[in-house]
């Protein structure tokens, strides 16, 4: 489904209904907003697995702008539009005082988001994601892991990012993300159907992302925020998190780290992420 959102078409779709019969009426169920990560991918890496909140929320995925199915000109291609855009998004829908899941991109996203409109969430998850980034640990975590050709694709990918570097990056460092054997075969699926926009990832990941730091802005986050991060990520490592964790108000925040896991901890250790969420969603 598309929708007009700033200006631009925006994809979004959802799982379960907005409405639940509750007697003899017809009771609104709370939104949960998941945005997916890269950026240059689409909402679908992120399902199946938050469909099943589906029986408390209504669940509402995005393509941010210019990533997946989404429109947007090049020039409009930064965080504080992909924030104002989960807002106006809401408006659109009729969406109030949603709950928002941020992974890994979509988690700067969700930190421009909930610090440009600090009065519209109800609560936010920031997982596997980064107020800025720490590129020289990132380089070391690969190396440890992968030898010197990990670390160099890595370089190559952060800041060249050619065609062959993008290659190199996927086969070499990519599985390095997640503990060995973590990835399942339907994760691996989802890989493979996402919708990649290459033109998308190098406009970010070779600009603003070098240069982002929302730290001092965290402070204006007034809902409920959890930061979750796994032990094993080497690309927003748990430094990060504590970053993030440490720039938020303290009356509301909450981190939690998964020492096995790795880039979304939900891929590792599903179960356990779902009791967690679950939890703070009924917070």
């Amino acid at each position: 489904m598309f929708v007009t959102v700033n200006g631009t078409r925006i994809f979004f779709d959802t799982a379960g209904s907005g409405l639940a019969v509750d007697g003899e009426t017809m009771r609104r169920k709370p939104a949960l907003i998941v945005m997916h990560g890269g950026p240059g991918f689409d909402h679908s890496t992120m399902r199946p697995y938050f469909d099943r909140f589906a029986d408390t929320h209504q669940v509402v995925y995005i393509d941010h702008r210019g990533n997946g199915r989404s429109g947007g000109a090049s020039d409009t291609w930064k965080l504080d539009q992909w924030g104002d855009d989960v807002k106006g998004l809401c408006d659109a829908l009729g969406i109030e005082k949603p709950v928002v899941f941020g992974q890994s991109f979509g988690g700067m996203v969700a930190i421009a988001y909930a610090t440009r409109h600090p009065e519209h969430p109800s609560k936010v998850v920031f997982s596997s994601t980064a107020a800025r980034m720490r590129f020289d640990e990132t380089l070391d975590i690969f190396e440890s892991r992968g030898g010197k050709e990990a670390r160099d694709a890595a370089d190559r990918f952060w800041n060249r990012m050619g065609e062959a570097d993008f290659a190199d990056y996927m086969r070499i460092c990519m599985p390095l993300y997640n503990p060995p054997g973590a990835v399942t075969a339907d994760q691996a699926a989802a890989r493979r159907r996402a919708i990649m926009r290459i033109d998308m990832m190098r406009h970010f990941s070779l600009g603003e992302i070098k240069t982002m730091d929302a730290l001092a802005a965290l402070s204006r986050v007034t809902c409920p925020a959890l930061v979750l991060a796994g032990g094993y990520d080497p690309v927003t490592p748990v430094s990060c998190a504590r970053e993030i964790f440490d720039a938020l108000p303290p009356a509301n925040r909450r981190l939690e780290v998964f020492e096995n896991a790795g880039h979304g901890i939900y891929r590792d250790e599903p179960d356990r992420a779902e009791a967690l969420l679950r939890g703070f969603f009924a917070s």
